[in-house]
Parts: structure tokens; sequence; C-alpha cells
């Protein structure tokens, strides 16, 4: 199973890091007001970042090392992101 990092920012100009296996479904819950306790009425959300992992152990980690890094840090790579694929 293909599992996903993914970075969305909110209506607030905030940044959330999660991690799914089926990434429209999670906006949807998201939008819904049924993803995390920190997105509820932040909406509506912006993808920004996403990355295939092999399996929930890659995504975790993955997800924990992007929380890390500061704002700055975050926008840089979803702008690293922007330029190498466009249209994502």
């Amino acid at each position: 199973m293909n599992w996903t990092v993914y970075i969305l920012e909110c209506a607030d100009g905030s940044l959330y890091t999660g991690i799914t296996t089926d990434l429209a479904r999670r906006i949807a819950e998201h939008e819904a007001g049924q993803g995390a306790r920190y997105t509820h009425g932040r909406g509506p959300f912006q993808l920004k970042h996403k990355e295939r992992c092999k399996n929930r152990a890659e995504a975790s980690k993955r997800e924990i090392s992007i929380k890390a890094l500061s704002r700055t840090r975050k926008l840089a790579l979803i702008s690293q992101q922007t330029l190498t694929v466009p249209g994502s």
C-alpha cells in the first residue's frame, strides 16, 4: 500500500502536515471538519506538497522530519517541489 505525506496550507496561512493512503479522501475529511483537530475551522485548504512513501513507517518518519522543520524550511520544500514538479 502506498502512503502519501502531504502539506496543506490553511486559510489562516498556517501549514499542516499529515499522512494518508488516500489523499483526496483525506483532504475532503479536513474540509468537512472531520480531519485532524488542528485543521478544524482553518479551511479551506490548499495542497502545497506531497511525497509518496512505500509504507506507513516510512511515511511517519518523513512526517516527523517535516514537522520538525521551521516554517521557512517548509516553504523552501514547497517551492522546491513547485519548481521541479510543475502542475503538482
